[in-house]
């Protein structure tokens, strides 16, 4: 009996994980190496303003399992030189591990001037275009980050608005006053 229950368990898992793996599946974009950082995700066709695009997924952890598996994935990522941190913050208890091969939205950039955003609905996270989003563009989304350790964070994305670092666009005026205060350190002494 133990292990019919356990094969219907294991084919449920698969069932779910196909399931997961069509929601992050998008026609209208692919994946293909990137002028702003390794791989990007480029939209094969126009999209509009409001489309949402695809889901960002992967296996829901807690605060504590995110913050472990985030300080393990950054040490790593500071030996190889590859940035491989792929945790997103869902709710105040949970955030999402979307480190898997087949979830497409993990490979979206950071830009200082994003074209999509990122919404949480019934428990999931998505991505809509806040803009038109022409053939070839780059698929772009604000990270977020705050400012506590910017310098971990270069910024390549080029935009007009790029201070260097990756953070929010709510906290941009905070850095630009952080690094004008060190401008003016360096030039006193």
């Amino acid at each position: 009996m133990g292990k019919r229950k356990n094969l219907k368990k294991r084919g449920k898992n698969r069932h779910h994980l196909h399931l997961m793996k069509k929601r992050c599946f998008s026609p209208l974009c692919e994946s293909r190496g990137s002028e702003i950082h390794g791989y990007g995700v480029f939209a094969t066709q126009l999209i509009s303003s409001g489309t949402k695009i695809f889901e960002y997924a992967g296996k829901r952890i807690t605060k504590e399992e995110s913050t472990d598996l985030g300080n393990a994935q950054y040490e790593k990522s500071q030996k190889s030189g590859e940035g491989s941190v792929y945790l997103f913050t869902l709710s105040d208890k949970y955030d999402v591990n979307g480190n898997y091969e087949w979830n497409l939205a993990r490979l979206v950039n950071h830009s200082c001037e994003p074209n999509c955003e990122s919404f949480v609905e019934y428990g999931r996270i998505y991505y809509s275009a806040i803009q038109d989003i022409q053939v070839e563009e780059e698929l772009t989304i604000d990270y977020g980050f705050g400012v506590e350790n910017f310098r971990d964070h270069p910024c390549l994305c080029g935009s007009g608005s790029c201070l260097g670092y990756i953070v929010a666009g709510n906290q941009k005026e905070k850095l630009q006053k952080l690094l004008e205060k060190e401008g003016k350190k360096t030039a006193q002494s």
